[in-house]
């Protein structure tokens, strides 16, 4: 079913991705379906959930002096 070239990038993707030829073949097509249709609706409305809830816990939070203070901690050992 496959030609030479592609039966041999198909061999490449299973050694990078470490898994079966047919596994390789399957993750480049989600891949490729993500890269030109972009994710799925619910994929991106669960990331934007995600996402929208680090700001609400982070909300508040002073990253320097969190910084600084465990620089203070770091030198008493």
């Amino acid at each position: 079913m496959l030609d030479e070239p592609a039966r041999k990038a198909a061999r490449e993707l299973a050694l990078v991705y470490q898994c079966s030829t047919s596994e390789g073949i399957r993750r480049a097509i989600l891949r490729q379906r993500d890269a030109v249709l972009g994710i799925p609706p619910a994929q991106r409305e669960e990331r934007v959930r995600a996402l929208e809830r680090l700001f609400e816990l982070f909300e508040g939070h002073d990253a320097e002096d969190e910084i600084r203070r465990l620089k203070d901690q770091d030198e008493g050992f």
